[in-house]
């Protein structure tokens, strides 16, 4: 299964000419920093805020311009 995924696709052709092959662009780059770097850096602030909360220690990176 894994080898149909690898293999290249033959190049679709329209009306004889070849269409450009879907590569990744900046704005797919931007929207999968959104959807899964965002909600990663939401959790490990409030982890950072529940541990200070609990402990009364600073350990996240803002601690270090307090």
């Amino acid at each position: 299964m894994l080898k149909k995924f690898l293999e290249k696709r033959q190049a679709q052709t329209v009306m004889g000419y070849k269409l450009k092959e879907p590569r990744p662009t900046w704005l797919a780059g931007f929207w999968a920093a959104v959807y899964f770097g965002l909600p990663f850096f939401l959790f490990t602030v409030l982890l950072d805020v529940a541990i200070e909360w609990f402990s009364g220690k600073c350990y996240g990176l803002w601690c270090y311009f307090q």
